[in-house]
């Protein structure tokens, strides 16, 4: 443990746009001008930068999401459920009037996923919810949001000097011009967790191993994850390299997959595992998610991940037991009980 894990006042600081996810699975047709199709299930959950808050929250984690909420119905259902139910802090978010909640409409169908998005420019500006002391162990940050805040007081590079390590990951460049130097804030951050296709267009780089060597000159930890055929990472400063395969679950959705494996990387990391087992990890974290329908409400608490282990147990994969055998010393004893899932309305009281 650093010295400013020490003297954190929490162990992980997000920011970001928050969305209210409306999600469909099951569709018995694809949606046409003129026609109607109906899904087997839909849920409501919080979305985009709730999901990470809600999937490093349910790890245990001491989570302050810094975010802007509508004092609508959609904002102030989110703001519930988020602060009270699942017990992030919301000291640094806002809740504005006349500010609308963006909405994402996502459907899933036959492992593919269209979105539709409503969403309105913020009214303040990331540095201003930041803008008191921050200290907290570990931030996650998207790097193109990163890479537009030059002020060289921005928050991101304040809390760096004061000992956060920020955890970045990034986005499609839809120009395709992937130049390098847009990687350029990661000379402030400790880890990077592009996709493989993202990964080898920056790096120019084929295979997805090669792609995270290169990245591994520019930031401490690299991890590249590469869908269904699993992650591979490289810890520059320990040496370390590892891989390991995706673990199959019966799949219902894959909103917030990727935001889950990055919550468990940062518990792994802030627990000092070594880089094999915090991948294995993010990877059995993100492998739960997909079975569940909704990002933030997919994410798995403690006592999933229990239970996924002891079905592994009595099931005899001797590789997942080999690969997996660490959880028998890091589960918790006093696991809380199961977690929210994502229903088909605006429900408060309900926890499973």
């Amino acid at each position: 443990m650093t010295s400013a894990d020490a003297h954190a006042d929490v162990d992980v600081v997000l920011t970001g746009p928050l969305f209210l996810d409306f999600v469909f699975t099951g569709l018995d047709g694809r949606p046409a001008a003129g026609t109607e199709v109906r899904a087997k299930e839909f849920g409501i959950s919080p979305g985009g930068i709730a999901n990470l808050a809600v999937a490093t929250t349910r790890l245990g984690l001491r989570s302050s999401l810094a975010s802007v909420f509508g004092d609508d119905v959609h904002g102030r259902w989110s703001w519930e459920v988020l602060g009270e139910h699942e017990g992030i802090d919301l000291s640094r978010s806002r809740m504005i009037s006349g500010f609308t909640t963006a909405v994402t409409v996502a459907i899933e169908q036959d492992a593919d996923r269209s979105m539709v998005t409503y969403d309105q420019e913020w009214p303040v500006s990331v540095d201003e919810l930041l803008s008191g002391p921050l200290r907290a162990r570990t931030a996650l940050a998207d790097l193109n949001a990163l890479r537009e805040e030059r002020d060289p007081d921005s928050w991101w590079k304040r809390a760096s000097r004061a000992g956060t390590r920020i955890f970045a990951d990034i986005g499609w460049d839809s120009s395709e011009r992937w130049d390098p130097r847009d990687l350029d804030p990661l000379a402030y951050c400790h880890a990077f967790t592009p996709n493989s296709r993202e990964a080898s267009a920056y790096t120019r780089a084929d295979e997805p191993r090669e792609a995270a060597r290169r990245l591994a000159e520019q930031v401490p930890l690299v991890v590249v994850t590469c869908g269904a055929a699993g992650a591979v990472a490289i810890d520059a400063a320990t040496g370390e390299e590892a891989a390991v395969p995706s673990i199959r679950t019966d799949f219902v959705d894959a909103t917030g997959a990727g935001d889950v494996f990055g919550a468990a990387l940062v518990a792994g990391t802030l627990a000092e595992w070594p880089l094999a087992q915090r991948l294995a990890f993010a990877a059995l974290c993100s492998g739960l998610s997909v079975g569940q329908l909704g990002g933030s409400f997919g994410a798995p608490g403690w006592a999933e991940i229990g239970q996924w282990w002891e079905r592994t147990l009595a099931g005899g994969d001797e590789d997942l037991v080999r690969r997996y055998g660490f959880l028998s010393d890091v589960l918790p004893a006093d696991a809380p009980p199961p977690v929210r899932r994502a229903g088909p309305g605006l429900y408060l009281a309900r926890t499973s």
